[in-house]
Order: C-alpha cells, then sequence, then structure tokens
C-alpha cells in the first residue's frame, strides 16, 4: 500500500475504498475559484478515478473516505447518508479546541442547522486558559451531518471553533494568531468506524492524531 497520493496521508485501501488523511486548506471537490481539491488530486493520480461518498469543510482536517467503484460508492453513501449512530450503526468522531469552558462536561447540543433535527454529541476532554482566556479540548460525534453542523452549534452555544473564520470569535481569531501562531480552524475528524456486513465484512475503525501544529496550541491553551 502507498503511504502517501501527492502527499496526502493514505492510512487504509482495500477493494472497495481509500481512506486519506486530508489536510486542513484543501477542498474536497472543486467548484468556482478552486484550482486543487482532493477530488481532482486523486482522479489524476488513480484510475479509474475513486468516488466520493461524503465530505469534509475545506479548512476542517482529518478522516476521509472514497469509494473504489461504483457500487461500493452506493453502499458507503448510504451508511453516511443514515448518520452517525443510525440503523447502520456508523460512527464519526472529531476533536475541537472551542473558546470558554463547556458546560455540562457531556452533553448533545440539538439546534436547528438548515433542517430540523440536527444533532451533535460532544464531550469535554480538557479545559485550561491562557492570557486569561478560557478554552475547551472536545470530542465530538455527529449523530446527523449538516453542512458546517459542528460549526454552527458550537458558535449557537457560545463557544466558536478556535480559527473558524465564519462562525467563530474573529477578534480572538486575531489575538490568538499574533500570541500563539493560530492560522488553522481547530477542528480535526479523528474517527471512523463502520460495523462489519455482508458488503464489508471486515467493518473499518481507523483513528488520526491531529496535525502537528495542534500540538504546541494544545499545551499552550490546556497547561
Amino acid at each position: 500500500m502507498k503511504e502517501n497520493i501527492k502527499g496526502i496521508p493514505l492510512l487504509f485501501e482495500n477493494s472497495l475504498c481509500l481512506v486519506l488523511d486530508k489536510p486542513a486548506g484543501l477542498p474536497v471537490q472543486g467548484g468556482q475559484g478552486v484550482k486543487n481539491s482532493l477530488d481532482s488530486i486523486l482522479s489524476k493520480e488513480i484510475s479509474p478515478r475513486p468516488l466520493l461518498v461524503h465530505r469534509l469543510d475545506r479548512d476542517t482536517s482529518g478522516i476521509i473516505l472514497v469509494a473504489k467503484t461504483r457500487e461500493a460508492a452506493g453502499f458507503f453513501s448510504g451508511l453516511f447518508g443514515s448518520g452517525s449512530r443510525g440503523k447502520k450503526g456508523i460512527e464519526k468522531r472529531y476533536l475541537g479546541l472551542c473558546s470558554g469552558i463547556v458546560e455540562p462536561e457531556e452533553g448533545l447540543i440539538e439546534l436547528e442547522v438548515e433542517k430540523k433535527g440536527s444533532k451533535t454529541l460532544y464531550r469535554r476532554l480538557s479545559s485550561g486558559a491562557v492570557e486569561n482566556i478560557d478554552f475547551s479540548l472536545l470530542e465530538l460525534e455527529l449523530i446527523t451531518g449538516r453542512m458546517h453542523q459542528i460549526r454552527r452549534h458550537l458558535s449557537q452555544i457560545g463557544h466558536p471553533l478556535l480559527g473558524d473564520d465564519k462562525y467563530g470569535n474573529f477578534s480572538l481569531n486575531r489575538q490568538l494568531r499574533k500570541s500563539l501562531g493560530l492560522k488553522h480552524l481547530l477542528l480535526h475528524a479523528c474517527r471512523l468506524t463502520i460495523p462489519p456486513s455482508d458488503q464489508f465484512p471486515q467493518g473499518l475503525d481507523i483513528s488520526a492524531p491531529p496535525p502537528d501544529y495542534w500540538q504546541a496550541l494544545t499545551l499552550a491553551l490546556t497547561r
């Protein structure tokens, strides 16, 4: 198995799919003003062209799965479409660094994002302060999968993700960029779990640590 595809780490490969660790800043799909995307890279490097079955925001890093065949794409699209902890049992987990001390330590955010019934589970892993500003490190699980759901949910409860240039605390982002070198949205897709089935007998449980730039920031914010 290749270790990477054009510098993008390859975490898993079989006859049905590829699982990659997408860097922050790389769009998954092309569009207006997009010169380079994960989809275009894969189309140039792999034949037949892998097929997208779910998405990550441009600025979100972490685990993404692409299918190798149309049949596999249909199967995986059905899994992702059912949502995390749906009848298929798929789980998508993220790590996020946000402003403030999130209370309670565990909870369910259930606020409208595009459609009613948008749900995000969270668990506070740690918290701390720097420059008299409080922060929390969260593990998050998508129960539904609306566009920008985690980002919007955390912003709606008053704890926006650090580095979020759309729903975040812009003055705080500027302050942390100057003092700590914050340049990225601190949201990372860290784990993907798919249970065994007839179509995918071995199932999948794969994790990816956050990018290197998280380490210094996490230490500074949670010391």
